[in-house]
């Protein structure tokens, strides 16, 4: 410890350490001295001369490559700045401008089933008769299977829905496939009368901006709306109602996707400042800026947030707005200068030239003045490694060649190496005895042959009474504990715990009268694979305690083991009630929420005993949704004979 507090005591005061001249004795481990005024001036010497480390490469730095890098890298950032400033925002606006062409051909499609629904006179005589009051379950029916007939032609139409002056609502939902609910008008933030306000106040086409509709089929669907008033040529003035259609979000993804590449991608954005159509669908529906008709402060603002939502991570990157007013808002395109590096190849050649001839000549000063330092900086390298890997026992040759830093680091490790391998040792000895006492004492609890004996003795007062399922109950149970109790920290083959799992889920299945299925699947190349005992029982347990709180038709356990590369795959998965996500968040990242059910084996304990048999070579990760199931999956390395 001498060498290592006298190192400390120097670098926090340089006037006070050592006296005397540098000496490195073996057998002593620490440095001793007569001089401690002439060994700090020498070692302040060193630091600054041209024969230490850090005056070595300074000096080949400045000359090789610091002043040349300088000029270089403002030369290449000025022409580089100003190639950009020509090119690219032509280039976008052209791009943008094709993408407005196309987005106007698709909204005129989508308009144009509007106009067949609400200038259909079928549909117009339908909609009077409701409003009439004249059989409006049959004339609803008509109406919906009329405008179920509309929807083949176009890929993106989800629903079509009409609302008649009187607040009847008949609509045709392809999401839902419900006559009752529609998919959408939930979601909008508008009353039913607030809808027919908006689209009916005039003879013009009206459109509601992209929302979330919500989750089907597992996936989420965004929509946005166009409406029209409902016009009857016989008499224009009169009120019908309003026809909506509700068109997918992927639409919009897909047109502005036409001309996208690698550096360039794009989004629309309406007046409101809301997110209409972008690639990441959870940023739909969401503000993106505060809406301004200066287009530059917007593109400014657009450029804000894509910095701010780790989109654009290219500071010269260009963003790129053009005005759609007929979809209402903005297309937003944001391109990076990577699209512009072909009309650099000039500058590259001359920058690489330069830099190529810079960085041979730094190398080779490097090698020259710094090769012996290099080979010792290697050789400590590997020892270090060594010692990663776990070997204690290693230690760093010192070289009288080996420069003066490489000589302490190197001491100084050696002596660290000595001081944890006695420490290791000595916390090893202290596990084992510990885990020894504490595995004794449990074993110690209950003699095994007497609750052995007992339960035998029980299994045949019920074969007595021809009580055979008790009895099965009793064998399985008395075989459960023995294999529990016996040796519980061994090493066991697969087959032999799957087995044992089985009588446990027997059992389990006798305490809670098969409210649930089990399914076991265990791959035989693993059958004479080794694992510890009881190593994933607490997460089965868990799944029964707490995973089937939740009413279901039919519960499910299922088991999964087999192989991976070098590993041991377990899979235990459930559909009860399942876990909320912070509490999965937590857990795989170590947090373990306190439970107060003494009848649950907390997560903390199991996990940590599987780390405690095989270290970081083991893993376990939780994947949950609430109310639809849970899943663990357990990696361990492949054991065998």
């Amino acid at each position: 410890m001498r060498f290592g507090l006298e190192i400390y005591s120097f670098f926090r005061n340089p006037y006070s350490g050592w006296s005397g001249d540098f000496c490195y004795d073996k057998s002593k481990t620490y440095w001793e001295g007569t001089d401690r005024e002439d060994n700090l001036l020498r070692k302040i010497r060193e630091m600054i001369s041209w024969n230490s480390l850090k005056g070595k490469m300074l000096t080949a730095f400045i000359i090789t490559a610091v002043v040349p890098s300088f000029v270089l890298i403002l030369f290449s950032y000025f022409n580089t700045a100003r190639i950009v400033r020509e090119n690219v925002a032509d280039m976008l606006q052209a791009n943008l401008q094709q993408t407005k062409s196309s987005l106007d051909v698709w909204m005129d499609s989508y308009e144009d089933i509007l106009f067949q629904v609400y200038m259909n006179d079928d549909i117009v005589e339908m909609v009077g008769e409701i409003e009439e009051g004249e059989e409006i379950e049959l004339v609803s029916g008509q109406l919906r299977k009329t405008l179920r007939g509309m929807f083949y032609p176009k890929k993106y139409l989800k629903c079509i829905t009409v609302i008649t002056k009187s607040g009847h609502v008949v609509f045709y939902d392809l999401l839902t496939g419900s006559s009752t609910r529609t998919s959408w008008m939930g979601t909008v933030g508008m009353s039913q009368e607030e809808l027919y306000e908006y689209f009916s106040q005039d003879n013009a086409t009206r459109l509601l901006p992209t929302d979330k509709a919500g989750v089907f089929a597992s996936e989420t669907y965004y929509l946005f709306h166009i409406g029209h008033r409902i016009i009857d040529y016989q008499n224009v003035d009169k009120e019908l109602g309003v026809v909506i259609v509700s068109i997918d979000e992927e639409m919009l993804r897909e047109i502005c996707a036409e001309d996208e590449s690698a550096d360039t991608f794009k989004f629309m954005v309406n007046t409101e400042g809301n997110m209409t159509s972008c690639r990441e669908k959870e940023l739909l529906a969401t503000h993106v800026i505060d809406w301004t008709e200066d287009i530059e402060e917007r593109e400014k603002r657009y450029g804000e947030y894509l910095k701010e939502q780790g989109l654009l991570e290219d500071k010269n990157a260009v963003v790129k707005a053009i005005r759609e007013e007929g979809f209402g808002g903005d297309i937003v395109c944001v391109s990076s200068q990577k699209m512009l590096i072909s009309r650099l190849n000039a500058q590259q050649r001359i920058l690489l030239f330069v830099m190529g001839v810079t960085a041979a000549v730094l190398l080779l000063l490097i090698f020259i003045m710094t090769k012996n330092l290099m080979r010792s900086i290697n050789r400590l390298v590997r020892t270090m490694k060594e010692a990663e890997k776990g070997s204690l026992s290693v230690r760093s040759e010192i070289h009288p060649s080996t420069p003066t830093e490489i000589q302490i680091v190197e001491a100084q490790f050696n002596h660290m190496m000595d001081e944890l391998e006695t420490s290791v040792q000595k916390e090893k000895e202290a596990i084992d005895s510990q885990r020894r006492a504490e595995i004794a004492a449990l074993e110690a609890q209950i003699n095994p042959h007497f609750l052995y004996n007992t339960l035998d003795t029980i299994n045949w007062i019920a074969i007595g009474h021809d009580e055979y399922e008790i009895s099965n109950a009793i064998t399985s149970l008395a075989a459960i504990l023995r294999y529990g109790i016996d040796n519980s920290n061994a090493e066991v083959r697969v087959s032999r715990e799957t087995e044992w799992l089985k009588q446990y889920l027997f059992l389990q299945q006798i305490r809670l009268k098969n409210t649930f299925q089990c399914e076991i699947h265990v791959s035989q190349t693993v059958m004479d694979w080794k694992i510890h005992k009881l190593l994933f029982q607490p997460f089965v347990e868990n799944s029964l305690y707490h995973g089937f709180k939740v009413e279901k038709d039919v519960y499910i356990l299922r088991v999964e083991i087999e192989p991976g590369d070098s590993l041991l795959m377990i899979r235990i998965w459930d559909n009860g009630i399942g876990m909320h996500e912070e509490t999965v968040n937590m857990i795989n990242s170590g947090i373990y929420p306190e439970s107060g059910d003494k009848n649950s084996i907390g997560m903390k304990n199991a996990i940590g005993r599987i780390k405690m048999y095989y270290g970081e070579l083991a893993d376990v990760r939780i994947s949950s949704a609430r109310g639809e199931y849970t899943e663990v999956m357990i990696q361990i390395p492949k054991i065998t004979d």
